[in-house]
């Protein structure tokens, strides 16, 4: 793949991340923002400190505020996920543009969210002391870089494992074995659950799956989109000239 046509897929899977960012913004906004003001209303209702003004309004963190951050995610996003599946397609099996974009969108999902958040869960904002927020954002971020290296090298093991042991159990002594690793790191890694006492076990159950839906519309956007988008820069349809019949 030429550095042009890597280029054309990076600027394509931005759009794409875009556009799944405005998906992702209208469901958050829809289903997140719930959770968020019950949680913000129980951190007010137990606080004893009084008399804070804030500096941005409630109203403007949860439009044009979480606009712009999930906007700027999704292209972020799909930036380095067009840049991942460059690199996959062709190397993961005999898969067309669509089918290599679906699985790059669902492994980015797995590795960068979904099994990060199986030990560090998402939070809304009255839960967490506000002091160790620096190190439990090292530890998820850690969390990612893991998530993201064993799921690399379990590839790496399926592919070296394929021509002897054949495609599904490669496949599946490789998937074991990221699951067996991944496990013995969560139970090493430092527990970072601080949940205040009394805070409603349904508004925080509600938040954390808000949170997954969110990540999961943003990547199954962007899959559906970028495979349509890369499907027609990798494999144009012919274009189909008007016949020309001189009349008899």
């Amino acid at each position: 793949m030429n550095s042009v046509t890597v280029r054309t897929l990076l600027v394509r899977g931005m759009l794409a991340g875009l556009a799944a960012g405005v998906l992702a913004f209208v469901f958050a906004f829809l289903i997140g923002e719930g959770p968020v003001d019950a949680a913000i209303a129980f951190e007010e209702a137990n606080s004893h400190e009084h008399g804070g003004e804030e500096l941005v309004s409630r109203t403007l963190q949860s439009t044009a505020g979480l606009a712009t951050g999930v906007l700027v995610f999704g292209v972020a996003i799909g930036g380095i996920a067009a840049l991942a599946f460059c690199f996959a397609l062709g190397r993961i099996g005999r898969f067309g543009a669509r089918a290599t974009a679906a699985l790059t969108a669902l492994g980015g999902f797995l590795l960068i969210y979904l099994v990060p958040i199986l030990k560090y869960p998402a939070n809304p904002p009255a839960v967490g002391n506000p002091d160790t927020i620096g190190k439990r954002t090292l530890l998820f971020v850690l969390m990612i870089a893991l998530s993201l290296l064993l799921g690399i090298a379990a590839i790496l093991l399926g592919r070296r494992l394929a021509p002897a042991w054949g495609n599904w159990n490669a496949s599946i002594t490789a998937g074991v074995a990221f699951v067996a690793v991944m496990a013995v790191a969560m139970a090493v890694l430092p527990n970072g659950d601080n949940t205040p006492k009394g805070f409603p076990a349904t508004d925080l159950w509600e938040f954390r799956l808000a949170s997954i839906g969110i990540q999961a519309v943003l990547w199954a956007g962007f899959g559906l989109l970028f495979g349509f988008l890369a499907e027609r820069v990798l494999e144009p349809q012919p274009v189909r000239g008007k016949l020309s019949a001189s009349p008899v």
